[in-house]
C-alpha cells in the first residue's frame, strides 16, 4: 500500500492495523546524537492514548513504546530508528455484526470499492489506532527541535460543538481531560458529553495549535509551500475535514490594508499570516486551526446497505470517542512536529551556507 509515509528529509513510514498484534513506524533521516530513550516518547503517547477519562473510548491500550533500533547508548545514530507498540486489548468481536455492511461516515464502502476486500475490525489500516505510530515519531521530531531550535509547540481543544473556549491559559491545558485551555469552559464540555453520550451521538471540535520560536526560511514557494505541508499533514489525521493557517477563512471579510502584516524595526506589526509568507516561515508564532467532523460511530439507528446492495439499518456498538477531538490534540502536535523537523532538515541541506542580510525581525507585538 502506497502512502505510508511522509517526509523527505525525515521520513516516517508507519505499519499495522487496529486489530493486528502491533502497530509501529521507521523514522528514517533523525540526526544522530540525540539523547533518546522510551520514556522521551511515552509522554506524549499517555496524552493520545485511549481510556484516560470517560469522556474517551474505553479501549484500554498501555501504548508502551519499544525502540528497536536507530539508538545506541542513549543517543540516536542516524540510522533508521524503529518504533513498535503492541496492541493489547483488541475486540475484533465487536464488529463481527458489521463485517457485511457499511457504517455511514467510515471508509468501509471507499475501502472495499479501492481493494476489492477490508479489515472491518474497526476499520484496519484507516482505524485512528494509527495515529498512536504519527504521536510516537513526532516526539522524536519534537524533541529534537526544542533542544536544538528552542521551537514549541502547543495544541489544545478550542471548541466542541457550541461550546468554545472563552480564555487561555497554557498551564490548564493539561490539567483536563479535554486539553482545553479555560478551566470553566473543560467543566462545561464534561457535562455536554455526558449528556451526548446518554443519547448515543457525537459531535464534531476544533483544534488551535501555536508553534513558538520558529526559525526563519522554513518551506519552499511554490509546491512545497510550509503551509501547503502542514495541511496535507492535518488532513492525513482521521476526521479532519478543514485547516486554516493564520486568519484562515476570516481573510474573506478583510481588506489589503487589514490583512497585510506590517513590518516595523519593533517586530511585525500582527499577525495574520499565521507565520508563513510565500510559502516561508517568517520566524512569527505559526498559527493554525483544524476541524473534526463529528465521530462516525454511534449508536443511533442510521440507513445503510450490505454487500448485496440491499437496504439494512446499521447501529455501531463497542467502544468509541463521543468527540475524536479530544485526543486529536497530541496527534496535531506531532504532526507539526514532522512537517517542522523536515522542512528544518531541507533548508540546512540546501541553504546552510546562505547567510541572511537582515537578523531575524522580533515576532508580533
Amino acid at each position: 500500500m502506497p502512502g505510508s509515509s511522509i517526509g523527505e528529509c525525515f521520513r516516517v513510514s508507519t505499519f499495522g492495523e487496529s486489530h493486528g498484534p502491533a502497530i509501529g513506524c521507521v523514522i528514517d533521516g533523525c540526526p544522530p546524537g540525540l539523547a533518546l530513550v522510551e520514556a522521551d516518547i511515552q509522554g506524549d503517547l499517555d496524552r493520545r492514548r485511549p481510556g484516560r477519562s470517560r469522556h474517551t473510548t474505553q479501549r484500554q491500550e498501555a501504548d508502551q513504546v519499544e525502540i528497536l533500533s536507530g539508538v545506541f547508548e542513549g543517543y540516536t545514530t542516524g540510522t533508521p530508528i524503529g518504533l513498535l507498540i503492541r496492541n493489547t486489548d483488541q475486540r475484533s468481536q465487536d464488529y463481527g455484526k458489521i463485517k457485511d455492511t457499511f457504517r455511514p461516515g467510515h471508509a468501509d464502502y471507499t475501502y472495499l470499492q479501492k481493494y476489492g476486500r477490508r479489515d472491518y475490525r474497526g476499520g484496519g489500516r484507516s482505524s485512528a489506532r494509527e495515529t498512536a505510530t504519527r504521536v510516537a515519531a513526532g516526539a522524536v521530531a519534537r524533541k529534537f527541535l526544542r533542544e536544538r531550535l528552542g521551537v514549541e509547540i502547543t495544541a489544545w481543544l478550542a471548541q466542541m460543538g457550541p461550546i468554545r473556549a472563552r480564555s487561555f491559559v497554557r498551564e490548564e491545558i493539561g490539567r483536563n481531560p479535554f486539553f482545553c485551555p479555560d478551566a470553566a469552559v473543560a467543566e462545561e464540555m464534561a457535562a455536554f458529553l455526558d449528556a451526548l453520550r446518554k443519547e448515543g451521538d457525537s459531535i464534531g471540535a476544533r483544534v488551535d495549535a501555536r508553534v513558538g520560536g520558529m526559525p526563519v526560511g522554513l518551506g519552499e514557494p511554490v509546491f512545497d509551500r510550509l503551509e501547503a505541508d502542514i495541511a496535507k499533514a492535518m488532513m492525513s489525521i482521521n476526521a479532519v475535514k478543514a485547516v486554516a493557517v493564520g486568519d484562515g477563512f476570516g481573510v474573506v471579510e478583510q481588506r489589503g490594508s487589514e490583512h497585510g502584516d506590517a513590518l516595523t524595526p519593533q517586530g511585525f506589526a500582527s499577525n495574520h499570516a499565521g507565520g508563513v509568507l510565500g510559502g516561508i516561515s517568517s520566524g512569527q508564532d505559526l498559527t493554525l486551526s483544524v476541524a473534526i467532523k463529528p465521530t462516525s460511530s454511534i449508536r443511533i439507528p442510521r440507513q445503510s446497505i450490505d454487500l448485496h446492495g440491499e437496504p439494512l439499518e446499521v447501529v455501531t456498538t463497542g467502544r468509541h470517542d463521543p468527540c475524536v477531538g479530544i485526543r486529536a490534540v497530541p496527534i496535531v502536535e506531532a504532526m507539526l512536529a514532522l512537517v517542522i523537523m523536515d522542512h528544518w532538515l531541507r533548508q540546512r541541506a540546501q541553504n546552510g551556507d546562505v547567510h541572511p542580510p537582515l537578523p531575524p525581525i522580533p515576532a508580533s507585538r
